[in-house]
């Protein structure tokens, strides 16, 4: 499919692992250029190096504000067309294992830098007319996940925040949706296998098993379809897309909303 995007530039956070790997490259392999950022700079340079001229690496913790700045900078001379929002998570702790700086922590990592960049993008969206913005975030905000308490209370933050913005800028072709994965083979799932492991006393094989019989599709999501998902979200066909949650977790939410 041409998603219409050869030659426009894009921004993608935590491009070097996961859904931000995957997206990048389904955009770079649509003819995109990408802004990619990360922390380790040794994966940016690898990608730099397979993708040559069609990637950009910026290496630092886009959680900062001092990233954002650098990003939002070279942003506004490539005049992007739409940004990825995405970063890593925080631990999986139980309610009673919180302590409030991981909530403190969890705020910076999940909500704040989020409301940052999105006040920073939206100004330059709405000077050149246009704008995407898409958020990962997790299943969780559709139906809470065990061991999960953190992440669920402040991706359901980060909803409340694209909805609301999604209608103050309906109408000046800026778009803002959000992904909402389940069970994909990703890092941040072997860390709650793991999790789950210890708590239930279990092998992480024995652990990973059940995990998989739990998800009705009894397998986990590929994170290559989610960034074609998303890459299609970033581009001029989602026109019509606008304020959405999109639940990709092989039917493990049950709810009908």
């Amino acid at each position: 499919m041409d998603l219409k995007i050869k030659n426009q530039s894009f921004l993608v956070c935590g491009a070097t692992s996961g859904f931000g790997k995957a997206t990048a490259e389904a955009l770079m392999n649509d003819g995109a250029k990408v802004i990619g950022v990360a922390r380790n700079e040794d994966q940016l340079m690898a990608m730099k190096v397979i993708y040559g001229n069609r990637f950009s690496p910026m290496q630092g913790d886009i959680t900062q504000s001092a990233t954002i700045d650098r990003v939002l900078e070279l942003a506004r001379d490539r005049n992007i067309s739409g940004a990825l929002i995405n970063a890593g998570g925080p631990p999986a702790l139980t309610f009673i294992e919180t302590q409030l700086k991981d909530w403190d922590d969890a705020y910076q990592k999940l909500l704040r830098w989020k409301v940052e960049i999105t006040q920073k993008l939206i100004p330059l969206f709405r000077q050149n007319q246009y704008g995407r913005l898409v958020y990962i975030e997790s299943s969780s905000v559709k139906q809470p996940i065990e061991n999960l308490v953190l992440s669920t209370s402040l991706r359901l933050a980060v909803v409340g925040m694209v909805k609301t913005v999604s209608q103050e800028v309906s109408g000046q072709s800026i778009n803002l949706n959000i992904i909402a994965p389940g069970s994909h083979a990703t890092p941040a799932i072997e860390r709650l296998i793991k999790k789950k492991s210890g708590l239930a006393g279990i092998s992480y094989e024995e652990a990973q098993k059940a995990w998989i019989e739990s998800i009705p599709a009894k397998q986990m999501g590929n994170p290559e379809y989610l960034g074609s998902l998303a890459a299609w979200l970033l581009s001029p066909l989602s026109e019509f897309v606008t304020g959405q949650v999109y639940a990709v977790e092989g039917g493990a939410v049950k709810s009908t909303l």
